[in-house]
């Protein structure tokens, strides 16, 4: 659960969860290139700052939905990275038993985590529907919906956002927006400079906000939070911020001007927070430490992914549907 905290604790606690990201994604990186994942990856390099500051402002009992480019939120959210390994090689011991790969993680039991999704805009009507549960049941839950700035040109985003405005359903859109959807330029396909900008037409309040700030965009959650759980309605943040790697794995990015990286770099959120927390009294081996234990983390996780079993071909039609979750079940 999100608490108070002193800026130097939570400082920590932010790069703790970005250097992990980082370290999982170019372990990720580093199976495909070795030909032992199922599938694609569209990796979440260079938008720690991003999930982090998102995922850390929000209550246990609070939801997320995400998106293709979703490990990051998985891994600020606390998942467990032996079992995250495990479902990107697609074994058995993964979250989704090995039969979601890396687009379709979710985890329902310990982390509200409404599910990755393949479909760019599927899950804002998805995080709308859990945001309507959370009014009905009168739960107190605030979900956040998760989304890259392509699909905020999507039906979905619209026909969701004017629903839950009339609806005043307790609701958070987080857009990531690191100017492309996957090839194209954002503001080749759009006329507005922020996209968040978008909700004034609904009567939603909204915030934008850098990306490669975690302490910043932390603090722009919990507003947006607090007046979504107060009963006020929805609340749009949007995150500007930058991609690594292109929208895939393999993908060479040659669409991108150079520029676009040496900016990228030149504000990479890790190192900016490392040199923060330097500067407020940190010392250089608390940092080490953080890096330390992430490396032995993620060597872990990939002895687990490694070791266990792909799951049988007869259970692939098994947990198909789900029958037992109050907030899925027709009321």
């Amino acid at each position: 659960m999100s608490t108070k905290k002193e800026p130097k604790e939570l400082a920590k606690q932010f790069y703790t969860v970005m250097y992990r990201m980082r370290r999982f994604e170019e372990e990720v990186f580093e199976f495909y290139k070795r030909g032992l994942m199922p599938g694609l990856a569209h990796l979440y390099l260079g938008e720690e700052a991003v999930a982090a500051g998102a995922c850390v402002a929000l209550r246990e009992d609070d939801y997320i939905g995400s998106t293709h480019r979703g490990h990051g939120h998985l891994v600020a959210r606390g998942a467990d990275l032996d079992r995250m390994m495990a479902e990107i090689l697609g074994k058995k011991t993964g979250y989704s038993k090995g039969k979601g790969g890396s687009m379709h993680i979710a985890d329902m039991e310990k982390m509200n985590h409404l599910g990755a999704n393949g479909i760019v805009g599927a899950g804002q009507p998805i995080s709308a529907g859990s945001a309507l549960a959370s009014k009905i049941m009168g739960d107190d839950s605030v979900t956040v919906g998760c989304f890259g700035d392509g699909s905020t040109n999507e039906g979905s985003f619209h026909e969701s956002l004017n629903m839950a405005a009339a609806w005043k359903l307790p609701l958070v859109w987080f857009i990531e927006n690191n100017c492309y959807g996957v090839s194209t330029e954002i503001h080749r396909v759009t006329n507005t400079p922020d996209l968040a900008s978008r909700a004034a037409a609904y009567g939603v309040p909204y915030a934008v906000v850098d990306g490669t700030d975690a302490i910043a965009v932390y603090e722009a959650m919990k507003v947006a939070l607090d007046h979504a759980r107060s009963g006020k309605g929805p609340y749009v943040v949007e995150a500007k911020v930058y991609r690594y790697q292109g929208h895939y794995c393999g993908d060479p990015a040659v669409y991108r001007p150079k520029e676009y990286m040496e900016h990228a770099l030149a504000n990479d959120g890790i190192e900016k927070l490392g040199r923060r927390l330097l500067e407020s009294g940190a010392a250089q081996e608390e940092l080490d430490a953080i890096r330390q234990d992430a490396e032995a983390e993620m060597d872990e996780a990939v002895k687990f992914a490694d070791a266990s079993p792909y799951p049988d071909p007869a259970t692939v039609l098994d947990d198909m549907y789900v029958t037992d979750n109050e907030r899925c079940v027709a009321r």
